[in-house]
């Protein structure tokens, strides 16, 4: 069995390992770790949950107990993460794995937060900056960080970045950073979209793949739920909260205003229960999360964007109200449970329309999702066969050019005739000749009736309370009759010819 011995980091980080009970290796710090020591270029593929802070964090540690690091201006380390949340967990175990480094200090910026308070941290000596991308941009904007004896730029969750918009601003930060550096970059998968930015960023890099351990999968159960519509999550969503023993749960929905209503209506059932998302200011989300962790929180109903970085152990329960648009975004969803070798839940939401997304997750996962149904809850929509369209039992219809196309629907005669039973063309079509002259088939104006009102095209416009826009200024609303719409303001219509 592997332990933190090998890897002969320095006495004053191994001294922390002991205190924390760092025993034996994850196998993305068993496989990163070395490789980071020995300054190669790290592009490392690995999910939520799998101790990959700690993979960069710790041989970062020891490399800043080298002498040559001492004395130097402005950050050795720097971290780039997507959100608040993940920027102070990361500086948290920055700052908890340099217990017994007294001179190493952590900086750890991102939105939220006034300048001024920046400022200053920042104006200090430290050796590791934390940051999110929005906010390091605007420090460096303003020429307050040197970037000139960075020798270490690590992206953490380097795939999230990415979707959420960050690409020119990690290319800026990047270019700030001199080239002679070490670059490690952490994902949860390594795709298309991460490819061509480890090879702008990184050179010649050591790519690292640790795949979830079936261990791993075992200690988080599943259980994917059919669905009718909202109506009817609500209801399964409410048996298993009365049915199953959950300590603590995140609820995940899709939007900022579902998951104000459903804590809304969560807390109206008597749950312990409150929001986390994007509206909210850093002061109301610190303080959300703070209260999660001290257990007055039971269930949390958060978006994907809010909810990055929380590391709780007592989460025994993640519900997927609602899907994440992105398939990636479901490994760290269900990696807020089941951490440090606990048991964890998954529940999972989804209508029969949203199989795809079913069949994506399943892929990157590396296997199927088990279905469950509760006795009376059973869905009432049934999946349709790929393909089907309108009437399943009519006859099949042959396509293209493989075979005669039917002609007929079962049961029914001959909707198209042969060609030949059809006559010949001059029987069918009258040619002009035929028709008559034009006089015979249009009255000249003068016989028509003189007492009918010459035709003039007209729309109708619905107008509310004022005129339309294009309208002269000096048509005014007529005197009709209201629409007759009880409480409602009063609607006239007023007409225009063209």
């Amino acid at each position: 069995m592997s332990s933190f011995t090998q890897f002969n980091l320095d006495p004053q980080v191994n001294q922390v390992l002991e205190e924390i009970g760092f025993q034996v290796p994850t196998p993305i710090q068993e496989k990163a770790i070395p490789v980071v020591l020995q300054g190669r270029d790290v592009l490392a593929c690995a999910q939520t949950g799998t101790g990959k802070t700690a993979a960069f964090m710790l041989p970062a540690l020891h490399k800043l107990c080298d002498p040559d690091f001492k004395g130097q201006i402005g950050p050795q380390i720097v971290v780039l993460v997507p959100t608040r949340e993940l920027a102070m967990q990361v500086a948290e175990e920055a700052k908890k794995f340099s217990k017994h480094l007294s001179r190493v200090k952590t900086v750890c910026i991102y939105g939220g937060v006034p300048y001024p308070i920046q400022k200053r941290a920042l104006s200090s000596k430290y050796e590791i900056l934390v940051a999110t991308p929005g906010r390091l941009i605007d420090h460096m904007h303003s020429g307050r960080i040197n970037f000139s004896n960075t020798k270490m730029f690590v992206l953490d969750e380097a795939d999230r970045m990415l979707d959420m918009g960050f690409l020119e601003a990690v290319e800026e930060i990047s270019a700030a950073i001199p080239s002679e550096r070490q670059t490690l970059l952490f994902s949860a998968t390594i795709d298309k979209k991460i490819i061509p930015v480890s090879r702008m960023l990184q050179k010649d890099p050591v790519e690292i793949r640790v795949q979830a351990t079936l261990e791993r999968q075992n200690a988080i159960e599943q259980k994917l739920y059919f669905v009718d519509n909202i109506g009817h999550k609500l209801e399964i969503l409410d048996h298993i909260l009365e049915n199953t023993e959950i300590q603590q749960s995140i609820i995940f929905t899709s939007t900022i205003r579902q998951a104000g209503e459903l804590a809304d209506q969560l807390k109206e059932k008597g749950y312990r229960a409150d929001s986390l998302h994007g509206d909210m200011n850093q002061r109301q989300r610190s303080k959300t999360i703070e209260r999660l962790r001290q257990g007055k929180i039971q269930f949390l109903v958060a978006t994907d964007v809010a909810a990055r970085g929380i590391d709780i152990s007592t989460l025994s329960h993640v519900v997927n109200f609602d899907l994440p648009f992105v398939a990636e975004d479901f490994i760290h969803r269900i990696g807020r449970t089941g951490r440090a070798g606990a048991k964890g839940n998954a529940i999972t939401f989804a209508t029969f329309k949203e199989k795809f997304r079913i069949n994506d997750i399943s892929k990157i996962l590396g296997k199927q999702i088990d279905v469950h149904t509760i006795e009376g809850l059973e869905p009432k929509t049934v999946e349709k066969p790929r393909g089907s369209f309108g009437d399943r039992n009519r006859a099949p219809r042959s396509r293209g050019f493989n075979g005669p196309r039917s002609s007929s629907r079962e049961g029914g005669e001959s909707r198209f005739s042969p060609r030949e039973d059809r006559g010949p063309r001059e029987s069918r079509f009258s040619s002009r000749e035929d028709r008559g002259p034009r006089e015979s088939r249009f009255s000249p104006r003068e016989d028509r009736d003189s007492s009918s009102k010459p035709f003039r095209r007209e729309n109708v416009f619905i107008k509310e309370g004022k005129t339309f826009a294009g309208f002269p200024k000096k048509r005014k609303e007529s005197g009709a009759p209201s629409s007759g719409f009880a409480g409602k303001k009063k609607f006239s219509f007023k007409k225009k010819g063209f």
